[in-house]
């Protein structure tokens, strides 16, 4: 252990005092290695971002959640998209049947709930438009997340008489009532009146277009029934969905699934040979695919900064052979005093991966200042496994370019070292 101490400590001392001799070559050598790693680093941390926000502003769709749905979020290639288009949509019959049928053990809640986009809402001389109208069933709650900031929550009566009462989201709040508490003031859409009861929390721009908490209103079911028609197939007013909250003892939830899929046929009748004629979706299904494609684009990144770093080796390899050429004679000094070929072999190995930790350290705090870049909403975080790797392909880069240099130097026969000039 002391031994090994020591090699370090003297390898440090021979590539530190190397170093500072050509500080001008080792500077213009550490710019390969700095642009590459920067180039790798930057890709993986913007493609890690940009996956991150994409994840994020799927989060209105729950996690560990089944839905009951006439499409499927993800279409299957083999399959023409027009033999879903006569597929019944979900009824508030089938999700009573469901809700008997689906046991306590597989399930945390069950809800069904349907929303319409493009509203218009009045308050007084206030109004505000281009919002999600929901009617959602008492068990909502237990599926998705409704984050309460001001009043409360529906009461089962009230969801089951379709009282015209409402929780809004914090932008439809500010806009309708401007001055003083929302909760218990009144406004008007598609000519009716409905009563605020609680005001959701504020959640902010998301990078992506989706349905956003702050421009939502959540009434009940039979409250949006009787607003809108409904038709059985779905193919004018609203379409209803399904949806059942997994528990965390089912990974991947393919026990739900598959109860659901046998529960949902005796539903609606069909035949061990018919098709089913409903969708079970997943969020899982659209996190694959946003997986699938920024790996894809994070390789390809990855390619594409490889050849900078690439460059960046070949720079570290010239310096190491003028390094040995140079020193040379003090090699030849070294072995005539007593020094092992290992010695020698990792004094310049250890100068090369310095050199290459030098300049990964100055990639990776360029692309840290990236970091403070305003680029909407997407906001950009450098991780540590992203620095954890910068560091690791900078030592991994500094091996590959040093132990040729560091081998011939080993290998130096000390009579013939110790004569050059």
């Amino acid at each position: 252990m002391f031994l090994t101490l020591r090699l370090v400590l003297e390898s440090f001392a021979f590539a530190w005092q190397a170093l500072r001799a050509n500080l001008l070559r080792t500077i213009l050598s550490l710019l390969g290695v700095t642009v590459g790693i920067f180039s790798i680093i930057a890709v993986f941390m913007v493609v890690d971002s940009l996956e991150s926000n994409v994840r994020a502003s799927m989060n209105f769709l729950g996690d560990k959640v089944v839905y009951v749905g006439k499409w499927p979020w993800v279409f299957d290639p083999n399959q023409p998209w027009w033999k879903y288009f006569n597929r019944p949509v979900p009824t508030v019959r089938e999700f009573r049947q469901l809700q008997r049928m689906l046991p306590a053990s597989s399930q945390k809640g069950i809800a069904i709930f349907v929303p319409k986009s493009g509203n218009t809402f009045k308050a007084g001389a206030n109004s505000v438009s281009d919002c999600a109208f929901q009617g959602v069933s008492y068990e909502y709650r237990n599926v998705s997340d409704v984050p309460i900031e001001q009043g409360r929550y529906f009461t089962p009566q009230e969801v089951e008489a379709g009282r015209p009462v409402a929780i809004i989201g914090a932008t439809i709040a500010e806009n309708l009532f401007p001055q003083g508490e929302p909760v218990g003031r009144q406004f008007k859409t598609h000519g009716r009146y409905f009563t605020v009861i609680g005001v959701m929390k504020k959640e902010g721009k998301k990078l992506l277009d989706t349905p956003s908490n702050d421009a939502n209103c959540l009434i009940p079911y039979d409250a949006f029934a009787s607003l809108f028609a409904m038709s059985s197939t779905g193919m004018s007013g609203p379409s209803p969905s399904i949806g059942v909250k997994g528990r965390d003892d089912d990974p991947g939830l393919l026990n739900l699934e598959a109860e659901m899929r046998g529960d949902m046929r005796i539903i609606r009748g069909l035949k061990p040979r018919e098709e089913d004629n409903f969708a079970l979706n997943r969020p899982e299904m659209i996190a694959e695919t946003i997986g699938k494609l920024f790996s894809v684009i994070g390789i390809a990144g990855a390619i594409i900064g490889s050849f900078a770093m690439l460059v960046g080796g070949f720079g570290i390899a010239n310096i190491m052979f003028v390094s040995v050429r140079e020193r040379t004679n003090i090699i030849g000094i070294q072995k005539s005093l007593g020094a092992k070929n290992y010695f020698i072999l990792f004094q310049f190995l250890f100068e090369a991966v310095f050199l290459c930790l030098l300049g990964g350290a100055a990639g990776i705090f360029l692309v840290w200042l990236l970091t403070f870049m305003s680029l909407g909403d997407l906001a950009l975080t450098l991780s540590a496994g992203n620095i954890s790797l910068g560091l690791l392909v900078s030592v991994g880069i500094g091996i590959l370019a040093g132990i040729i240099p560091a081998v011939l130097a080993a290998n130096l026969d000390p009579v013939i070292a110790i004569r050059a000039k």
